[in-house]
């Protein structure tokens, strides 16, 4: 495939790619335990979107790191928007995935770090700072939880299994649709959450705490690094009508393969 094909004949070394995205992730991290708990200033985006001091402080860190090593790479960051270059390569960050949870001192969120080529990820980094959960993957080399290997649940049966979704911010606009789909996927399963850090639902199949994982309206810094972890641990992801999925589409199906088209009925 052309994916393995690319990491092949990349000419820049992919391990210290990983070296320097996880540095940016430690020192975001730092700064995120230094501010969590202790914030000052909380702002709407939107009607349940939020950003903080936190969230603007991690991005510059990770964005200064990645700049001072690769001055020509575009970057991708949900703060500050899009930096474009005349490279392939592109790094697509969200600073603070779960801020919400993060202003109400809820431990569920992470720094999550996308390294891509062409559109396609090969260097992907999630790291909760306060657990220290830390999830990576390098395409082909397979997927780690705190350097160790994962892979995805081997749980065959819908109605064994335990699901996790998230709701997009313009839930009100589309609330029938999206309740249909939660009803359909809460009576076929065992049962399902609601974490609110779309990168670690994702890290979470990978590691096999669950099986499956569906939202909509995501942006490519929810996605782009905890597919890629994702897919290294073997999961299959599309979207609601099985197509493929690329961190640029609005919806994502992740499971652990063997629940896939059972689930795909549900959406």
């Amino acid at each position: 495939m052309k994916e393995n094909l690319i990491v092949k004949e990349l000419p820049i070394d992919l391990n210290k790619i990983y070296q320097v995205a996880l540095g940016a992730a430690y020192h975001s991290g730092q700064i995120l335990c230094q501010y969590y708990g202790q914030l000052k200033h909380v702002e709407k985006k939107g009607a349940i979107d939020l950003v903080t001091e936190a969230d603007l402080t991690s991005e510059k860190t990770v964005k200064m790191i990645i700049q001072d090593k690769y001055p020509d790479h575009g970057i991708v960051a949900e703060e500050s928007g899009i930096q474009t270059t005349q490279t392939p390569y592109e790094w697509i960050i969200d600073p603070l995935d779960g801020t919400t949870n993060y202003a109400h001192q809820i431990p569920i969120f992470a720094v999550s770090i996308a390294f891509v080529v062409e559109k396609h990820p090969v260097v992907g980094i999630v790291y909760n700072p306060v657990s220290q959960d830390l999830f990576t993957a390098i395409k082909g080399q397979g997927a780690y939880y705190n350097r160790q290997s994962i892979k995805v649940s081997q749980r065959k049966d819908l109605h064994e299994s335990v699901l996790v979704t998230g709701f997009p911010y313009n839930l009100k606009e589309i609330i029938d649709p999206l309740m249909i789909r939660f009803s359909n996927c809460l009576q076929a399963a065992q049962a399902v959450r609601r974490l609110g850090a779309a990168a670690l639902d994702l890290c979470f199949i990978a590691s096999g705490r669950f099986e499956g994982f569906w939202e909509q309206n995501l942006k490519p810094w929810d996605t782009a690094a905890g597919m890629l972890i994702a897919q290294e641990a073997g999961s299959h992801i599309t979207n609601f009508s099985n197509e493929p999925y690329h961190y640029q589409m609005s919806e994502i199906l992740a499971t652990n393969g063997y629940i896939h088209q059972e689930l795909l009925r549900c959406l």
